[in-house]
């Protein structure tokens, strides 16, 4: 009995604004057979400004943020599950709330040149509960040591 009352309560999620995720809020049209679901008119939509950002030329040691901003066009609450970068020497941080329809939301990308050196190019796999789930964010530079 006490290891039910732990798996409860740890798989018990509360979202950043304090309130609890739903099943509701999760509409992703992914079956088992990988075809879309039929109610796919009413999914939340991630749409973001750019999905590419160039940091143009820098000096290996920097560290740099971008901010790539998206809005939720569709008809549900978008959740981002997970952003996960390409290398360790990116990292970022997605909306810990669900974002409402209408409602804009950010991911902070930061990149460390330390290790780099050349043209670099990241790419960032953003999951959430859109058609497709996946989205690619991508960031460049031109890192050159210094002299």
């Amino acid at each position: 009995m006490f290891f039910a009352l732990i798996c409860f309560t740890a798989c018990h999620q509360k979202s950043a604004e304090g309130g609890d995720f739903k099943v509701s809020d999760v509409h992703n049209p992914q079956t088992a057979t990988g075809k879309s679901d039929k109610n796919q008119k009413n999914m939340p939509v991630i749409t973001f400004e750019t999905t590419n950002y160039d940091f143009g030329e820098v000096v290996q040691g920097e560290k740099l943020t971008y901010n790539f901003k998206f809005k939720n066009t569709g008809k549900s609450n978008l959740i981002i599950y997970s952003s996960e970068a390409t290398c360790g020497c990116t990292t970022s941080q997605p909306p810990k709330a669900p974002i409402r329809p209408g409602e804009e939301g950010e991911i902070t990308v930061t990149f460390d040149s330390k290790s780099q050196n050349g043209k670099v190019t990241k790419r960032i796999l953003v999951a959430a509960n859109t058609y497709p789930t996946e989205n690619i964010l991508t960031i460049t530079a031109n890192v050159s040591k210094i002299q």
